[in-house]
């Protein structure tokens, strides 16, 4: 149904290196570049990291999330961890949800501009 979502950050060199960190363990790389904008994705870009004047303020309780799909479990925890590394808040260790689902599997990050992503693989190991 969508073709990308975008977003505004503060600091587009701060949110390359926790976005390259992060999505790297799932199969997304930053494939498009330039002063200012980032674009991410596996074969084209489904995600764009724009610096911003005025980024969306974080709010929890809003309900807004990212999900990502991940092919592996240990995908989702290589997500996590490297979330945590580059100034990711942690917001859901990696594990098993099975009031969402059988084998829904997935950890939730909050990134340094206070967006919510999750990582997901349904799977079953």
């Amino acid at each position: 149904m969508l073709d990308h979502v975008s977003i505004g950050v503060r600091d587009t060199a701060a949110s390359k290196r926790f976005y390259d960190a992060a999505l790297m363990p799932l199969g997304y790389s930053c494939l498009s570049q330039s002063p200012g904008s980032l674009g991410y994705g596996a074969q084209g870009v489904a995600l764009w990291v724009n610096e911003a004047q005025r980024p969306v303020s974080a709010d929890g309780e809003s309900g807004l999330h990212f999900c990502f799909a991940a092919p592996t479990r240990s995908s989702v925890d290589a997500f996590h961890a490297s979330a945590l590394r580059e100034g990711g808040s942690d917001n859901g260790a990696p594990g098993l949800r099975a009031s969402y689902g059988e084998n829904y599997y997935a950890a939730f990050i909050i990134d340094p501009d206070g967006y919510r992503l999750e990582a997901y693989c349904g799977v079953a190991s």
